[in-house]
């Protein structure tokens, strides 16, 4: 009993010492969590889940064990059944937390603070066929991306995730309203804000490769513009006055303020879209946007409005080390011959230029510096504004969509080619979300502000 007693008493005093230390209050709560984080799974949450693709989401994973490697992924099965995924190698926090929005990825296909590294730095998983582009073809559903976390920097793909949420990111906000256009010979798709309106209007024409694009008009909608994508290049009619028709079309739609329209154009778009700007006497927008501007007319054929001949150039084109072929030098000879160009020194209404510094598609700077000086020359450089971004390629998307550098492309004589379009990932990314947002700050400007105070 006495030893009992003494055993105990010295028990008691190592007890009370290791509290006056602290000891206690320190490393039993770590242990606790740790053991409460070993009973509960990894949990991954994105908010929001659903959303426009413009807009960021917040990316978290909780229930770690602290000082945790981990790498989070995103994946998603495009609607050609092609793989694309971007990812971020995190340690995880003594909370036993990764924040994407917050924290560094060290490593995967983005480093550093990226919140939305997860969608801009996606590529096709390894394996796949090279020089495919990620478009959205069926605007009236969603991108479907699953976000998940893996133990570890290596060998995630070969694992089962520790968690992971499925998200959808869409280019149409609940009640826009998707309408087939096919009206006065017309090949489109108009789409519709929520709401009565009346709302103001874009035109929306791509470039060279063709056909009828419909995400950027949808997320304009989605913006409270009524929004008309148009197929012009196969049209069999003379562009320009096709593309008058289709700008009457939008100014005369009873949800549209007849004198609030305007153009957003890409590439060899703005050859029509600068015609309305400068020559049209039938139509006057409001305003245009001119990404990636190519407005010179290489012969009497494309003033008339036959648009082949830019789409099918043979010959002697440049190449680069991987024998991508680089239409900017083309470009150039044609600005070198003395071609008629859009004249834009008749501009009477705001223009705004984006240009990639590094567009090897088409000779955009050279373009918005021709065009900066005739407008000087006529005094209406008043009227222009010139967003130029160093590292930046031809194809400058909405937000937080995947660099491309180069695809594959069929010309209009049916050539399958490599086309090099330039641009550096991260800087490229950075332009296309700054660019997006200045862009709906123009045409909010320009479309709707004297909208505004007439309602």
């Amino acid at each position: 009993m006495v030893l009992r007693l003494i055993a105990r008493q010295r028990s008691a005093v190592v007890w009370a010492h290791l509290r006056s230390r602290h000891w206690w209050d320190t490393i039993v709560p770590d242990f606790r969590r740790s053991l409460v984080m070993s009973r509960t799974p990894p949990i991954v949450s994105v908010l929001p889940t659903r959303g426009l693709v413009d807009e960021k989401f917040k990316v978290l994973v909780e229930n770690l064990p602290p000082g945790r490697p981990v790498t989070v992924r995103s994946l998603h099965r495009s609607e050609d059944d092609h793989y694309w995924e971007a990812f971020g190698f995190y340690t995880s926090d003594h909370r036993g937390t990764v924040n994407v929005s917050k924290d560094q990825s060290v490593g995967g296909t983005y480093t550093g603070k990226e919140p939305m590294g997860l969608l801009w730095s996606m590529c096709p998983v390894p394996g796949s066929r090279k020089g495919f582009r990620l478009r959205k073809s069926d605007v009236c559903s969603p991108m479907l991306v699953n976000i998940s976390v893996h133990s570890g920097h290596e060998g995630f793909r070969d694992q089962a995730p520790l968690a992971s949420v499925l998200i959808e990111r869409w280019y149409m906000a609940p009640g826009v309203k998707r309408i087939d256009v096919r009206e006065r010979g017309l090949k489109g798709t108009l789409f519709l804000p929520p709401g009565p309106g009346p709302f103001p209007g874009i035109l929306d024409l791509w470039g060279g490769g063709g056909g009828l694009v419909e995400y950027r008009s949808a997320l304009l909608a989605s913006h409270g513009f009524a929004t008309m994508s148009l197929d012009y290049l196969s049209c069999g009619q003379p562009v320009f006055t096709y593309a008058e028709t289709a700008f009457n079309f939008i100014k005369d739609h009873p949800q549209v303020v007849a004198d609030r329209v305007g153009i957003v154009a890409l590439c060899i778009g703005s050859l029509p879209a600068l015609y309305l700007a400068t020559d049209s006497t039938v139509v006057k927008p409001c305003c245009t946007v001119c990404i990636s501007c190519f407005a010179i007319y290489p012969s009497d054929r494309v003033v008339a409005g036959s648009f082949e001949e830019l789409t099918s150039i043979s010959g002697n084109v440049p190449v680069d080390e991987n024998n991508h072929e680089m239409w900017k030098y083309v470009g150039l000879e044609i600005m070198s011959g003395s071609p008629k160009k859009a004249n834009t020194g008749k501009l009477t209404t705001p223009l705004l230029l984006v240009t990639g510094c590094d567009d090897q598609n088409a000779p955009s700077v050279e373009m918005a510096e021709d065009i900066t000086q005739t407008m000087r020359a006529a005094g209406n450089d008043h009227l222009l504004s010139r967003l130029d971004y160093p590292d930046t390629g031809h194809l400058i998307e909405p937000p937080f969509s995947p660099h491309f550098r180069s695809t594959k492309f069929v010309t209009a004589d049916k050539r399958k080619v490599m086309i090099l379009w330039g641009g550096q990932t991260k800087p490229h990314s950075d332009a296309q979300e700054d660019s997006w947002k200045k862009i709906l700050s123009f045409l909010q400007q320009h479309l709707c502000s004297s909208l505004n105070a007439k309602l």
